[in-house]
């Protein structure tokens, strides 16, 4: 389990994090949301050890993150939005100079997503597009075999068939008991996958929920019209679309774009609903 307690974070004098605690319980895929500059990569080097707290904690397994012990890094990769990549390296020399710190790396499972995700193992990344050098990286990452996966922003540069791919590999590899963390705010490319979902604000966690939890407290009404008791509307082809406080225990679908907004624009009564 990943757990952060009391934890506290700043690039000089400015505050990331203040006294924020989360934990993130194996086989799952969670959700990391929220605005740009709120800190969700900064949270993800925290995990993996790259970022110090400044102060409070943060345990993989019960192993100190930032102390970056063997024992914890062969059990947890980071996959950042951008990755500098040699011209002449292809991914089967990329990931075998990962290898060898991975006792649970497996050859045939990166050679199985280089096929599913169309990608030539043996062909150089400067030879690739953006998505196909994002795919390659992606099937590097999970045929290391770690129990912890933190991926940022993964879906950048794909095209639609490599994100329906993406989805049905990360689906898979959750059911073998994996924990994935998915930093995006691209969130209709996981809005099928994510669950629970953590949303982060300036200092703070404004929402850490299961998809259950979520709908329990809240209803999302499709076409309708506009609500004054709404959180949060939209108009759609077809009538309105509001999220509501859940005060007759009907089930709705959970629409992540709407639910965010309803987050960002009702702090206090987000935090009172899910308390």
């Amino acid at each position: 389990m990943i757990e952060i307690k009391n934890l506290s974070f700043s690039y000089k004098k400015t505050l990331v994090f203040s006294n924020i605690s989360l934990s993130f319980p194996k086989g799952a895929i969670y959700g990391l949301l929220g605005e740009n500059g709120v800190g969700k990569t900064t949270l993800l080097k925290i995990i993996c050890g790259l970022q110090r707290p400044v102060l409070g904690t943060c345990t993989v397994d019960g192993l100190t993150s930032h102390e970056r012990q063997p024992e914890m890094l062969q059990r947890i990769v980071f996959l950042p939005d951008e990755v500098a990549l040699p011209d002449n390296a292809t991914p089967q020399r990329f990931v075998n100079e990962l290898a060898p710190f991975y006792t649970t790396f497996s050859q045939g499972t990166f050679l199985h997503l280089m096929q599913e995700l169309e990608v030539e193992p043996e062909r150089k990344f400067r030879e690739m597009s953006f998505g196909q050098q994002k795919k390659s990286l992606i099937a590097a990452s999970l045929s290391l075999g770690t129990d912890y996966i933190l991926l940022d922003e993964p879906t950048n540069g794909l095209d639609i068939p490599s994100k329906s791919q993406f989805r049905s590999i990360l689906s898979k590899i959750a059911d073998e008991g994996k924990t994935i963390i998915i930093s995006t705010h691209q969130v209709k490319d996981v809005e099928n996958l994510i669950d629970p979902i953590v949303i982060l604000s300036h200092n703070a966690v404004l929402l850490d929920a299961s998809v259950q939890k979520i709908t329990e407290k809240l209803f999302f009404e499709y076409g309708g019209e506009q609500r004054p008791d709404a959180l949060y509307s939209e108009m759609l082809p077809g009538g309105c679309m509001n999220v509501v406080p859940n005060t007759t225990g009907e089930e709705s679908l959970l629409n992540i774009e709407a639910l965010f907004n309803a987050v960002l624009h009702n702090k206090n009564t987000i935090h009172e609903l899910f308390k």
